[in-house]
């Protein structure tokens, strides 16, 4: 399991060999490479499907089964999580802030594709782009105490303290029933990382955004 540089970005080498899926972890100046439905993302735990899409709609992921169009959440220091069923049936692209992974927004993205795709969860690949990392992401007890379902052996959650939110959303992907072997996680944190990633975290309201995608093979 690892990640790759390419075309202004990173790519899981566990997503690129799922066929006919394409993806890509944008960085810095990247911008989709094609046409893709914009989602008014709200840090909620709310994933449609694309056929429920409409313009300014709310939602912070989206499912398609649809061959050539690209799902795209942005994100300046939350987790960008892309989803694909090894069958090529369909694919799923998720922007998971503390809210929405506090809400289980990972596992909300699983039962759709579930639903609507009679995707189990041990067929999903599931992988995690650049984020702001542990080492970075320090917060409240206001938020803390928020993942003690997720970290049940911390003991510092009722102070400031700092999270780890891929690894939060990593242990509800896994109780969802996505296999270990088919995670991704990408250790880059946005915050430290330097110039190559925007962070809300680090630049502020002047920080940029990151666009991540991922699409079905046309003509497959």
């Amino acid at each position: 399991m690892s990640f790759l540089e390419s075309g202004g970005g990173y790519i899981s080498t566990l997503l690129a060999e799922c066929g006919r899926i394409h993806h890509l972890f944008g960085t810095a100046g990247h911008e989709p490479s094609s046409t893709w439905l914009e989602l008014k993302q709200v840090h909620s735990a709310r994933v449609l499907d694309a056929e429920e899409w409409r313009p300014g709609i709310e939602c912070d992921g989206l499912a398609t089964g649809r061959e050539g169009l690209h799902v795209v959440v942005k994100t300046a220091d939350c987790v960008p999580l892309l989803l694909a069923d090894t069958r090529g049936r369909a694919v799923a692209a998720v922007h998971a802030g503390w809210r929405g992974v506090a809400q289980g927004i990972g596992p909300a993205a699983v039962r759709l594709l579930a639903k609507r795709y009679s995707v189990r969860p041990a067929e999903l690949v599931a992988a995690m782009g650049p984020a702001i990392g542990g080492c970075c992401y320090e917060v409240g007890p206001e938020v803390a105490v928020q993942f003690r379902n997720m970290f049940p052996e911390r003991k510092d959650l009722e102070r400031r303290t700092r999270i780890d939110l891929r690894e939060a959303l990593r242990r509800q992907l896994l109780a969802a029933g996505v296999e270990p072997g088919r995670m991704d996680v990408t250790e880059e944190c946005t915050c430290c990382g330097g110039n190559r990633f925007h962070s809300y975290r680090r630049d502020g309201a002047r920080a940029g955004r990151m666009y991540s995608e991922i699409w079905l093979e046309a003509g497959s």
